[in-house]
């Protein structure tokens, strides 16, 4: 049997069997984010991906500021070895949303400083569009992220380095082909918070004219913070004041 490649999957697993065994029935409620997190050592956001997985399953329903309800119990699933190596199996190549999140921020970070010292005219004017396509999308209410992907794209080319390039695609690539992603986006309506990425932007942008590498690496770790905070704000379903998750100030350089 295939066994979890990623820490959301354990706890899935885990609460699975907890609703196979019987101890939560069809219509009822599981207990709050807060609690499954401090019963199972883990950080909400591990949790909240968790919950994410077992509602793509059709196993749980999240209502947002009312809880997470039981809407069948995955019995067969949980008492069958096959059933539960393809749960796994098909589920094994799609990153959790906060965990994709926190790698870009370690890497896209450091990305941005480097990119300070190598950055040309061109890559400048190629950041412009890509700022200019995000104000046309939001004037436009699109649910168009091609301008956010261009900038960030834009930033890791701007090292002139390939490799660096490639790393950033890729997590790009990994995001857009989410269904964790595209279900987590299910829960948030308002899309205002988007104005703030691209102030945030603009501030990352400010910094690489300036040639400030130091201010482009804590620029974009900001930013990227805020994305992680707005997220798993607006797609919180147990409570508005929302406890600590990952790490949000950087655990490597000390400012």
């Amino acid at each position: 049997m295939n066994s979890p490649k990623r820490l959301y999957q354990e706890i899935g697993i885990a609460l699975k069997k907890r609703i196979s065994s019987g101890e939560f029935s069809i219509g009822q409620k599981l207990p709050p984010e807060r609690e499954i997190a401090h019963i199972m050592n883990v950080s909400r956001a591990v949790v909240r991906e968790a919950l994410i997985m077992l509602e793509l399953q059709e196993i749980v329903n999240v209502r947002k500021g009312s809880g997470v309800y039981v809407t069948r119990i995955p019995s067969d699933e949980i008492n069958s070895q096959g059933d539960q190596a393809d749960d796994i199996e098909n589920e094994d190549n799609d990153v959790g949303p906060f965990e994709s999140l926190q790698a870009r921020q370690l890497l896209e970070s450091r990305i941005a400083e480097f990119a300070a010292t190598q950055i040309t005219k061109n890559d400048i004017d190629k950041l412009r569009q890509a700022l200019e396509m995000e104000r046309l999308n939001l004037e436009n209410n699109s649910k168009d992220y091609d301008g956010d992907e261009m900038f960030h794209m834009a930033i890791a080319d701007a090292t002139q380095n390939s490799v660096l390039s490639g790393m950033v695609h890729d997590l790009w690539v990994q995001r857009n082909n989410s269904p964790m992603w595209r279900q987590l986006h299910l829960h948030i309506n308002n899309e205002d918070y988007r104005k703030v990425w691209l102030k945030d932007h603009e501030k990352i942008l400010a910094s690489l004219q300036r040639r400030d590498a130091a201010g482009a690496r804590d620029s974009m770790w900001q930013h990227l913070e805020n994305v992680k905070q707005t997220l798993f704000s607006l797609s919180d379903i147990d409570h508005p004041d929302f406890d600590g998750y990952l790490f949000s100030t950087n655990p490597v350089i000390s400012y």
